[in-house]
């Protein structure tokens, strides 16, 4: 067997592994079922007849190094119940009104009304907590805070297993909160945070609230300024991903701005300005741990393009899932986002040259990369629709056609807001020259998202194991039939 595929093979059990951990499967029941595998694996010739003794052995070879590399499932089902030992390692008093603090290690999340911070709980607790406080005053990151109140379990369910892939114990409403000392944090974190902050305040001078609102959140994925009209009709439309910062979101637009800036460069100086996007993303949410999932899902499916070429994108997708669960095994099933751009990544890498060929389009991505826009929006929306119907209840086919005429603007709509704060650091007025013309992009984005909001056509169908595995088996058929010759 090549080293290529003993690679991925070795990554696809030890995913395995944690996926049946996650699913509560105990150590020893995953254990025999990977012994099992095994000897269903070596034994499997005993039942099969062949006329080649040469292919019997090759065979044979490799069904015996598959069987040794089932050990990676023993392997990841043990990170598994590591990791998950380790985050239950709390000392946090709950149920009581308590006075503790704790260090304020990400930057705050505004919503109407609130902020949320989450806290690394100081001596004599332990343990990170999520505590939602008034909107005023503002706190920010590194900032040390005495508490008065209670911190409660989060009960048990979906939210609960979303806290926890977060590293998140406990949570704490509105309690009694006052700033002990600033600045506490990683300098350089600190400094990421300040500069997005500056360019975010420079749209508010720039721009109306609603132009804004939607720049920063295409820009780094703050949506504290979207009013609740604004939110419903983002999701009324399909276009809600546009502003969060997910593999999937972060894989289109670069991926966009790839296309439309590929001929003017070299496949290989494309791909390290799309990279160089993707890092400033990252870096601009203080390498928050969300944005770092979403940077390595985006990386993945820009080298598996790069070098799609030479060899199968999929060891490239396999490492970024592997690194992904290496950094938080809790993302495989209790981190919808992540399923999402799983999911995504594979339909664009997959899916959209096949689709690509049954258009029957060329090389030519079209004029502002329409015809890349529209393969990649309808591959990743393709990928991903079980997964949306089944946590939101439904799926829209206007959505397809509202991402394709937004995305068309949006590489274009971020390089402007991008300028705009480069340029304000320099000169207001120079800002305010490149506020005028992204004013234009956003009033069209703006115009087809509240557009779609109202044309809606959402499907509701009834999904259930095998009507998503005939699904994603036709799905499959698809690339097979448009890989024959």
């Amino acid at each position: 067997m090549p080293s290529y595929d003993i690679f991925f093979f070795s990554i696809v059990f030890f995913l395995m592994g944690i996926l049946a951990a996650s699913f509560g499967f105990g150590f020893l029941i995953i254990a025999v079922a990977a012994v099992l595998s095994a000897a269903i694996l070596l034994f499997l010739d005993r039942f099969k007849t062949t006329n080649s003794p040469e292919s019997t052995n090759f065979s044979t070879k490799k069904r015996a190094l598959l069987a040794v590399l089932t050990v990676f499932i023993l392997a990841g089902a043990g990170y598994y119940k590591w990791d998950d030992v380790k985050f239950k390692d709390i000392k946090i008093d709950f149920n009581r009104k308590i006075n503790f603090s704790g260090l304020a290690i990400d930057g705050p999340q505004i919503n109407s009304g609130n902020q949320t911070l989450t806290v690394k709980l100081n001596e004599p607790y332990q343990g990170k907590i999520s505590a939602k406080l008034a909107l005023y005053p503002r706190f920010h990151y590194g900032d040390k805070l005495a508490f008065r109140g209670k911190i409660e379990a989060p009960p048990p369910g979906s939210y609960a297993d979303y806290l926890a892939k977060e590293n998140i114990s406990g949570l704490t409403n509105f309690p009694e909160v006052k700033l002990e000392k600033s600045g506490l944090g990683s300098p350089i974190k600190a400094a990421l945070f300040k500069f997005k902050n500056s360019i975010v305040d420079s749209y508010s001078k720039i721009l109306v609230p609603e132009q804004a609102a939607l720049l920063a959140g295409l820009i780094f994925g703050e949506r504290g300024g979207f009013s609740k009209e604004f939110k419903k009709a983002m999701s009324l439309s399909g276009t809600a991903h546009l502003t969060a910062l997910s593999g999937q979101n972060i894989t289109i637009i670069s991926s966009a701005v790839a296309a439309a800036i590929g001929f003017l460069l070299s496949p290989f100086l494309t791909f390290i300005a799309a990279i160089l996007i993707i890092l400033g993303f990252v870096a601009m949410t203080g390498f928050g741990s969300s944005a770092v999932r979403a940077a390595i899902m985006g990386f993945a499916v820009l080298l598996a393009n790069l070098t799609g070429r030479i060899y199968d994108p999929r060891n490239s997708i396999a490492l970024a899932a592997f690194l992904i669960a290496l950094f938080n095994p809790k993302v495989l099933v209790f981190d919808l986002g992540f399923q999402l751009s799983f999911l995504a990544v594979l339909g664009i890498v997959y899916l959209r040259p096949a689709l690509k060929k049954l258009f029957g389009f060329g090389d030519k991505p079209g004029f502002f990369a329409w015809r890349e826009n529209f393969l990649m929006t309808l591959s990743a929306q393709l990928a991903t629709a079980p997964v949306l119907i089944v946590n939101f209840g439904n799926f829209s086919f206007t959505a397809l056609i509202a991402n394709i005429l937004i995305l068309t603007a949006v590489p274009l709509t971020m390089s402007l807001g991008f300028a705009i704060g480069f340029f304000n650091f320099l000169s207001y007025y120079l800002a305010l020259i490149f506020g005028w013309l992204v004013s234009l992009f956003l009033n069209y984005e703006i115009f087809i998202i509240n557009l779609f909001a109202k044309i809606t056509l959402p499907i509701n169908p009834s999904v259930n194991f095998w009507a998503i595995l005939v699904y994603y088996s036709v799905l499959a058929g698809i690339v097979i039939y448009a890989k024959r010759p």
